[in-house]
């Protein structure tokens, strides 16, 4: 059976396609040479946080509720099978989480035989405060970073890293905002992650024209990042309402002007582009 996408835009870099990914996967006959992945965390139970000034839940949604540890195993385990068969065989995958999924993220990678090569603590510069001031504030997110194969070399930018961190060598910690305003011009996901996370490790993991997947695409930063780089993007989801704010969000892009004006804003863009 042909997959037929939702979306495919007019210059065919950015393609997606509507549905669940564990069963999308297994239909996809094309290898990928990164993967980036920001699967649920689990950790929508009620809790509340501050936005904007004012207090809000922190669930996003049902796909992201709680479940047994047994479940979230599963889970995790199953998905990152299918993506370990869509990758190339020197590609990498990273994977977005927070304690609540991240310990069984990396449990399956090593048991599934990917080779972990960094775990990097996304500092958020900006982070909400913490309303309780019963524990510390919440201010980091974690990215693993990934190969397929043990023996397999990867490609990683060493010196383009390199030169992003003033000339010394890129660490483990990066120290970056959260989604800013004009990220956020044609709606919101709530769980979008900002453009210089993506740009970041795009620009670390690969070279131009390469194909990038996003399993659980949301509002598809994976896609625009890779676009604003000259990378080639297929994006999966479940919800018709994200996919659509995904295509508006292309489609603005396709304005010279405005995407001048992202490649400014995101430092790592604009420091690639003077080499």
């Amino acid at each position: 059976m042909k997959l037929s996408p939702y979306f495919k835009s007019a210059d065919g870099q950015f393609v997606l396609f509507h549905g669940d990914s564990l069963k999308l996967l297994q239909q996809f006959d094309f290898k990928f040479d990164m993967i980036f992945a920001d699967p649920p965390y689990f950790l929508s139970n009620g809790g509340i946080s501050v936005q904007n000034g004012k207090i809000v839940c922190v669930d996003k949604g049902e796909w992201d509720k709680g479940g047994t540890i047994e479940y979230i195993d599963a889970f995790n385990r199953e998905w990152l099978k299918l993506c370990r068969d869509k990758l190339k065989d020197n590609g990498t995958i990273w994977v977005s989480g927070t304690y609540h999924n991240i310990f069984s993220v990396a449990n399956q990678l090593t048991e599934l035989g990917y080779k972990i090569l960094n775990v990097i603590t996304w500092v958020k510069t900006n982070p909400p405060p913490n309303i309780s001031c019963r524990y510390f504030t919440f201010s980091t997110e974690f990215v693993i970073w990934a190969r397929k194969l043990p023996k397999v070399a990867h490609y990683y930018n060493y010196e383009l890293m390199k030169r992003i961190n003033g000339n010394k060598q890129m660490t483990d910690v990066w120290h970056l905002p959260a989604i800013s305003r004009w990220e956020k011009n044609c709606g919101k996901h709530p769980t979008q992650k900002p453009l210089a996370l993506l740009a970041r490790i795009i620009l670390a993991s690969t070279l131009k024209d390469m194909w990038i997947l996003d399993p659980f695409s949301g509002s598809s930063t994976t896609g625009i990042a890779a676009n604003l780089l000259n990378r080639k993007f297929v994006g999966i989801d479940n919800d018709k309402d994200f996919l659509t704010l995904s295509k508006s969000r292309k489609i603005e892009i396709e304005n010279i002007s405005v995407r001048s004006q992202f490649k400014m804003k995101i430092k790592d863009i604009h420091v690639s582009e003077l080499i």
